[in-house]
Formats: structure tokens, sequence, C-alpha cells
């Protein structure tokens, strides 16, 4: 079973940065799709940010130009750089890595909230 943990979330004010990280466990976190969820209160989830195996990205619209997803496979860690946050941008951030088996594993989530 592969274990998967988010991390940094917090409180900020609009426009501050953060920087959240998924670890995982398991030798093959290398070949994993990697994706980036949100959820805010009353609202479905939605996908912010993915990665490749190969480090390909892909952003959702919201976000482009102000968030970054980036891996370091050596760490099994997954980033998700987030600048020039918005209220909007408050929500519980979950991680998903996504195997082509059609095997999907989840973290627990981490809060982020943006309030002046």
């Amino acid at each position: 079973q592969v274990q998967v943990v988010e991390s940094g979330g917090g409180l900020l004010r609009p426009g501050w940065s953060l920087r959240l990280s998924c670890a995982a466990s398991g030798r093959i976190f290398g070949t994993y799709l990697v994706n980036w969820y949100r959820q805010a209160p009353g609202k479905q989830r939605e996908l912010v940010a993915s990665i490749t195996s190969g480090s390909n990205t892909n952003y959702a619209d919201s976000v482009k130009g102000r968030f970054t997803i980036s891996r370091d496979n050596a760490k099994n860690t997954v980033y998700l750089q987030m600048n020039s946050l918005k209220p909007e941008d408050t929500a519980v951030y979950y991680c998903n890595l996504a195997q082509v088996t059609g095997r999907s594993y989840w973290g627990q989530g981490t809060q982020v909230t943006v309030s002046s």
C-alpha cells in the first residue's frame, strides 16, 4: 500500500506564497502521474496541477502563472509552489498518485486558508 502525506498548509494573507509537499512511500514513485486537487467548502474537488513521470506539467486556468508543480523522485516528493495567493485559493489540497493500471492513492489533505 502506498502512503501519501501532504504537508505545508497554513493561514496566509493575499499575495503571499506557500509551498506544499507531497511525500509518498514506495520504490516506483517516479512512474506515477501526480496530481494536486483542492476542495473548497461546498464545492466539488477540482484538479489544480499535474506532473507526469516525464515531468510534463498541466495547470488549471485559475492557477496558471501563479502555481508551479515539480517533483524530486530521489526524495519521493512532489511540490506545489503557490505564489500570489488569493482568497479563492482557500481549500483543502490533496495529493493524488495515479498509475496507468488505474490504481490511485490519496493523501489526507492539507488546509490552505488565504484571508486578510
